[in-house]
């Protein structure tokens, strides 16, 4: 098990932003399931990520952690069409709404085995200070 990923202890990581900065030119991209409104993930895109999105109309964006185009499903084969795409008030940020073809948008895995289909499965006890886990 990875602490990280599954454990009950919050550690956020602060330098996030400072690594993704350090890449050029990215924005952040909500990333929403089109029909049931929930929140799957938040990631970056820059021009050729978003371009490549746009032609495909595919889940497209960048990963900050290899520094390459990261199109979601092409290994793990958990596609996910791309229905809409939203701009915020001053064009520093979208909103992607998409449509799983097959799986979970997570590269973590549930108790049974399958990808999430959301990467935000805990939840934090404002009590505690610990993660909960909510997936089903």
């Amino acid at each position: 098990m990875n602490d990280l990923e599954e454990g009950s202890a919050l550690r956020l990581d602060f330098g996030k932003l400072s690594q993704a900065a350090a890449c050029g030119g990215l924005i952040p991209v909500a990333v929403q399931d089109a029909d049931s409104g929930q929140v799957l993930l938040v990631a970056y895109t820059n021009e050729a990520a978003f371009r490549a999105a746009l032609a495909a109309r595919r889940l497209i964006l960048w990963s900050t952690s290899r520094n390459e185009l990261w199109e979601k499903g092409r290994t793990s084969g958990d596609t996910f069409d791309l229905v809409e795409v939203r701009v915020n008030c001053e064009q520093n940020s979208l909103l992607y709404r998409v449509r799983a073809r097959r799986g979970g948008i997570c590269h973590t895995r549930g108790a049974d085995g399958r990808p999430r289909t959301t990467c935000f499965y805990r939840r934090l006890n404002l009590d505690t200070g610990t993660l909960d886990m909510v997936e089903p």
